[in-house]
């Protein structure tokens, strides 16, 4: 008579250990740690077939105390934590008091300090424990608790880092409240210490991952203190970045409509465009912070103006020795101050030098001459200052710009050096492509659109657009949004840059969202998509 009873038993134990295994698997495949910690309570509860339950998760800063984590309630239609949105409003459970005493009146910190399961029948028979703020919930929601089974959650080194609370067994077949068994302390124990498992590895890559980007900022910040402009770059581009990303993601129609990203993806892209410039720190900070055309350690147009007080005084003084009328000398001093400004002007830098500007630089330097403090004659200009005060645009030379274009060089190698993971192998691609362009006419290999993946192509925008509406740069300034989008318009059309991603920038009005973020207000003009250059519409 009793074997059909006992077949049943079996039976549902089989099915709740299969459960038990599927669940082991899921947990070790989850990435998301919410998802993580709302899998294990929702799977416990489960598996034992509990009304509800609260997972507890240890801190030990700034105290050593169980933070709550995730709380369900089946009857009270009950869920705070995890990827539910809602914030538990609950205080941590101190494992000590103020004193240092052990605070063993807490079932779920006893279950920690003694390392122990604990179940109880029914909380208000229990006389071991407080459960003045269980009886206080059930008087203000009209809910009974009544059987507990407390589980701690033990990692691999023996570390208690978490606890199991489950709340109100079911009877499986009436569905009346009843004590948890002896097989559902097994299974739960069982199934805490796999969540532990999992739960301590998700942590770890965590923390891996979380000291990897502490790393990458940390190269940042050192080109940061290197040079303030570049660092500010090293932190828009990836903004920038991800914001036009997100936007191909969600486009539902045009070329791009099938491209999507996964969270490694993102993951992978993010990385990337943090370290798209990390050659820069091999890059020479006095070319970097080149402001005008004459920097090098510091801005030699002073030696002009020396030089140009010296030829004044030299004109000065052939006056008084006779050598010509006031009005002459006085039409002279003028002409050399005049000379002097323009160069002053020129030093300063331009978007596009005149060739005529270029022509009376090279005129002025052979106009003057002077003689330095060993008597020895030359012209006011040296080579060298003729070729920088001649630069057509910028601040840099042909060989300064080579110097600061080798960086992308650097940034490969360095890459390409590290023993990247799967989910992480693009980066060095990503990254050392956003110089490159859809024509070919780009750098370091002069790849094409067809040669290029979406995720490069983006970075190129990103870079290109944060570049023209930087205000930190010390030879320009910031652009406005209209000024930019109508550059960047003009690049589209030249080749440069990628159309469809271009139109998507505009259309998705990704440059207004960066600008609201990372842009000066005075920078955020009103923008007249339709006259924006190579932009296709709507």
């Amino acid at each position: 008579m009793d074997h059909p009873a006992s077949f049943d038993l079996s039976d549902d134990l089989i099915q709740r250990l299969a459960e038990l295994n599927r669940i082991g698997i899921a947990l070790s495949q989850e990435k998301s740690l919410d998802r993580l910690l709302e899998a294990i309570l929702v799977a416990a509860k489960q598996i034992t077939n509990a009304d509800g339950g609260t997972l507890y998760r240890r801190s030990f800063t700034p105290q050593d105390a169980l933070r709550f984590e995730i709380i369900r309630n089946d009857t009270l239609g009950i869920a705070m934590g995890g990827t539910t949105g809602v914030g538990i409003p609950f205080e941590p459970l101190p494992l000590r008091d103020a004193t240092g005493r052990e605070n063993t009146a807490m079932v779920a910190v006893y279950a920690v300090l003694k390392d122990r399961t604990v179940a109880i029948a029914d909380a208000y028979a229990d006389e071991g424990f407080d459960f003045s703020g269980t009886k206080a919930f059930d008087r203000q929601t009209g809910y009974r608790s009544r059987s507990f089974l407390t589980v701690p959650m033990k990692n691999h080194e023996d570390e208690i880092i978490g606890v199991l609370q489950l709340i109100n067994a079911k009877d499986r077949t009436t569905g009346a409240v009843t004590e948890f068994s002896e097989t559902d302390t097994h299974l739960a124990e069982s199934l805490a210490s796999q969540a532990a498992m999992a739960l301590t590895n998700r942590l770890l890559l965590l923390q891996l991952e979380n000291l990897f980007e502490s790393f990458i900022n940390l190269i940042n910040q050192a080109i940061d203190e290197k040079s303030p402009y570049t660092g500010g770059h090293c932190v828009r581009v990836p903004a920038l970045t991800m914001l036009l990303a997100e936007a191909v993601h969600a486009t539902p129609t045009g070329p791009l409509a099938d491209w999507r990203m996964t969270d490694r993806d993102r993951y992978e892209l993010k990385i990337a465009s943090l370290l798209h410039d990390c050659g820069k720190i091999t890059t020479p900070v006095h070319i970097v912070d080149k402001a005008t055309k004459l920097q090098t350690i510091y801005d030699r147009i002073t030696l002009i103006d020396t030089r140009f007080e010296v030829i004044k005084r030299d004109a000065e003084l052939a006056g008084l020795r006779g050598q010509g009328s006031a009005a002459a000398l006085a039409d002279r001093l003028h002409e050399i101050d005049a000379d002097r400004e323009f160069l002053r002007a020129c030093n300063a830098g331009s978007e596009q030098m005149q060739s005529a500007d270029q022509q009376r630089v090279r005129t002025i330097a052979k106009k003057y001459r002077w003689r330095d403090a060993r008597g020895a004659e030359a012209d006011c200009l040296t080579e060298d200052e003729v070729a920088n005060l001649t630069i057509p645009a910028g601040t840099l030379t042909s060989a300064e710009r080579g110097i600061i274009n080798h960086h992308i060089n650097v940034t490969i190698r360095m890459l390409e050096s590290l023993p990247w993971p799967r989910h992480l192998r693009h980066v060095p691609e990503y990254a050392g492509g956003h110089h490159e362009r859809m024509d070919g006419k780009g750098y370091p290999r002069g790849l094409t659109r067809e040669q290029m993946s979406v995720q490069t192509r983006i970075m190129g925008i990103a870079d290109i657009f944060e570049a023209l509406t930087a205000r930190d740069r010390p030879y320009k300034a910031g652009k406005t949004l209209t000024e930019s989008l109508h550059i960047l318009g003009r690049l589209k059309l030249a080749g440069h840059i990628d159309p469809d991603l271009f139109d998507i920038f505009v259309r998705e009005r990704v440059y207004q969202r960066y600008a609201e973020q990372l842009l000066d207000p005075r920078q955020i003009d009103a923008v007249d998509v339709d006259s924006i250059p190579g932009y296709a519409g709507d």
